[in-house]
């Protein structure tokens, strides 16, 4: 469904994309991810044709799509910051105004889904900013897109809220449409997304899946000692994986592996006043890829 390839983009002398490259198939679920000013909402503003590139070229179902050829984008739908909503309108008129070849049914679908029958006949006025949000959802899912593109959907929606995007979402990818989604919250894309693009200055340091990021398999021990500073410098000097973390948190792969921390910090005269196992989650695979990088910053 679309296809960037070698996407590089400056603002002035500053180069704020640099040979970006991905694709996504349809029906696939893309996270992009990376810390403010990483590229996330450039590349968006790019595939829509609202932001110039100066080489590369994007296509979208084989068609070129830049500020000056928009043809490709029939069959995309957007939310990108924030929804442009027209406060003397109700919900259900923007849905009408923009819709082009839904049916009512399918517009009351799309009202079921992101539950918003008790409010969607009020004028837009009146919407909380979760409201708000999920009525900009809703515009973006208009015309039956095949591609749709969605910066921070969860910003302003309840647990519950975010519950029933990432329902529609996934309900949307199983009859074919592709996302690309960006967030901060590492967990709620974890939920859905079938692979990460991670962005960091302007560059993708790393394309993978969700289990090669979220490394389940992988353990972790939190110790706390009488000096972990100390129990840090010496576990690093033999050649243990540390988190990037305040405490000593420990990777672990083989079952023996505790004793021979323990064994490596009791032969320096180092106590161990606690010891905790924990699940290696996304947001710390994040992290420790971010840090990695030279002058990585989180």
């Amino acid at each position: 469904m679309l296809t960037i390839n070698n996407l590089t983009k400056s603002f002035g002398k500053k180069v704020v994309l640099k040979g970006i490259n991905f694709t996504i198939a349809e029906g696939e679920i893309v996270g992009l991810v990376g810390a403010n000013g990483a590229g996330k909402t450039t590349i968006m503003k790019s595939i829509l044709g609202l932001s110039n590139y100066q080489t590369g070229e994007i296509t979208i179902d084989g068609k070129i799509v830049s500020t000056t050829s928009h043809q490709g984008l029939e069959e995309v739908g957007a939310l990108i910051e924030y929804p442009g909503i027209y406060p003397f309108l109700s919900g259900y008129d923007h849905l009408k105004l923009f819709s082009e070849i839904n049916t009512k049914e399918e517009l009351d679908e799309i009202v079921a889904d992101l539950h918003m029958t008790d409010y969607i006949n009020r004028k837009a006025k009146s919407y909380s900013l979760g409201m708000k949000q999920k009525l900009g959802i809703a515009l973006a899912l208009l015309n039956r897109p095949r591609l749709i593109i969605l910066d921070e959907p969860m910003n302003g929606l309840d647990p519950q809220a975010t519950r029933d995007v990432r329902e529609l979402v996934l309900k949307l990818s199983k009859r074919g449409t592709a996302f690309l989604i960006s967030s901060h919250i590492l967990g709620e894309l974890e939920k859905i997304v079938d692979h990460f693009i991670i962005l960091n200055e302007g560059k993708i340091m790393k394309a993978m899946s969700t289990t090669e990021l979220s490394d389940s398999s992988k353990q972790y021990v939190l110790l706390e000692t009488t000096s972990n500073e100390q129990a840090k410098v010496l576990l690093k000097a033999a050649n243990y994986e540390l988190a990037v973390d305040q405490t000593v948190k420990v990777k672990v792969d083989e079952q023996d592996t505790l004793a021979n921390i323990i064994q490596v910090l009791y032969d320096n005269k180092i106590q161990i006043n606690d010891v905790r196992h924990q699940e290696h989650d996304m947001e710390e695979s994040l992290l420790n890829l971010l840090d990695s990088n030279d002058g990585g910053k989180a």
